[in-house]
């Protein structure tokens, strides 16, 4: 067997229960849950098992909300004898629990750098400005050639480099729309996504200078196990590039694909998503066809990935 990444989710990700079983199982999980609502002094818990959906949906709750599940499944991983990974990478706010997992950050921390960065983001655009779209069956270079032909109406930009076969983009609604007509005359289509604010676009360097500043201040530490990270697709130990490209991350295109490619490279075969959903691992099988995928959403899948991974 090759080497191993674990790989943690974002946003789009999330749903109303999402990690109760793991939650009411084992106590690894309930100390994670409950130390998240211990650094943010609210009942994140709840909005996360109880909804209602719209309130976990808001950026600012979707974003602890994930990296807090994504880790507390990994906790219970780790505690039944996970073996260590080669390289971890997480797709935009998953990078934080990335981070969090190998050890450059700590929990508390991680906690309150995605209810803030969920809080900036939300803040520097108003709800309806911006809007973000999915692009299927085109070429990412024909994706960057509709964005450019739609710029003279407002911001678009390619966001997400999800596969070779799925560039979402972002941006001004207006301009989002004109992108998405000229999408469909090229052959190919279009989804929109449900989010409140449109990322990974310029429109979001605001919410980034805001939020440097937070980052500034929190203690990030140099990491012996290399996280690949969505700014540079490339993997990244000092605490310094870390630090950079976290803040750069949040107004550049996420290069998710590009970035499985570069872990493909370096000798990685099995990809395993921790979190909820398998956006990922199906993101994986789109980009390299002849990798191992798996993921742990639920109890019962703890089990199956640790024996296939020994």
């Amino acid at each position: 067997m090759g080497k191993i990444a674990y790989i943690f989710p974002g946003q789009g990700s999330q749903y109303v229960g999402m990690g109760y079983d793991f939650y009411r199982e084992f106590s690894e999980a309930s100390d994670v849950f409950h130390s998240a609502e211990v650094a943010l002094r609210y009942n994140l818990t709840d909005i996360i098992f109880k909804g209602p959906e719209d309130e976990l949906n808001k950026t600012i709750n979707t974003q602890p909300a994930l990296l807090t599940v994504s880790l507390a499944i990994y906790a219970v991983l780790k505690a039944n004898g996970l073996p260590k990974a080669d390289f971890v990478a997480g797709h935009s706010l998953g990078e934080y629990t990335a981070l969090a997992v190998v050890g450059g950050v700590e929990l508390f921390e991680a906690v309150r750098l995605a209810y803030l960065r969920g809080k900036y983001m939300q803040e520097a655009v108003p709800e309806g400005v911006g809007a973000m779209v999915a692009v299927l069956k085109l070429s990412p270079e024909k994706v960057e050639e509709a964005c450019r032909l739609a710029s003279d109406v407002g911001v678009v930009e390619p966001a997400n480099y999800n596969s070779p076969e799925q560039v979402v983009i972002s941006g001004e609604r207006q301009a989002v729309e004109k992108a998405s007509q000229i999408v469909k005359e090229m052959g190919g289509k279009v989804i929109s996504l449900k989010v409140s604010v449109p990322s990974h676009c310029s429109l979001m360097k605001p919410a980034a200078d805001a939020f440097r500043l937070k980052l500034a201040q929190t203690p990030i530490k140099n990491i012996d196990l290399p996280l690949v990270q969505n700014y540079t697709a490339k993997a990244h130990t000092m605490a310094h590039e870390i630090r950079e490209n976290l803040y750069r991350q949040i107004f550049s295109s996420v290069r998710w694909y590009q970035s499985l490619q570069y872990m493909a490279e370096q000798g990685v075969d099995t990809f395993v998503e921790i979190g909820p959903k398998n956006v990922l691992s199906k993101l994986v099988v789109q980009t390299l066809p002849h990798a191992r995928v798996m993921n742990v959403e639920k109890v019962e899948d703890v089990e199956k990935v640790i024996k296939a991974l020994r």
